[in-house]
């Protein structure tokens, strides 16, 4: 028996996020991207490219931010380094990202150019 993999003509599958710390949303956000993005930890199996949908929660901020964004780069199991496996999500050139994104880097505000490790690139 073989495991489904997405096709390409599939809805984006939807996971949902959850920041309850800064800490684990540095550990996380990817400001090298230029729209932003997150990395997700997730076992299933992506394509780069593919179309993934996030229902983002940050700490202390009760409203979900929706994000259509798509597989910028993966981190398979058993990586290097004991990093968690899951794919880096890059999030879309549009105004309600980019708003996002500035909410996400007020948030982590000077830490976000800190030499601390995070599970990104």
């Amino acid at each position: 028996m073989s495991t489904p993999q997405p096709s390409t003509g599939s809805r984006p599958s939807v996971i949902q996020l959850v920041f309850r710390e800064k800490g684990a949303l540095y550990a996380a956000y990817m400001p090298m991207l230029t729209d932003g993005g997150l990395f997700v930890p997730t076992t299933r199996d992506y394509r780069l490219g593919d179309d993934i949908y996030l229902l983002l929660s940050l700490p202390d901020d009760p409203q979900r931010y929706p994000v259509a964004g798509k597989v910028a780069w993966l981190t398979p199991a058993n990586a290097s380094g004991g990093r968690t496996q899951g794919v880096g999500v890059r999030f879309p050139n549009d105004e309600k990202t980019r708003q996002l994104k500035v909410k996400i880097e007020e948030i982590l505000g000077t830490s976000i150019s800190s030499a601390k490790p995070t599970q990104t690139l």
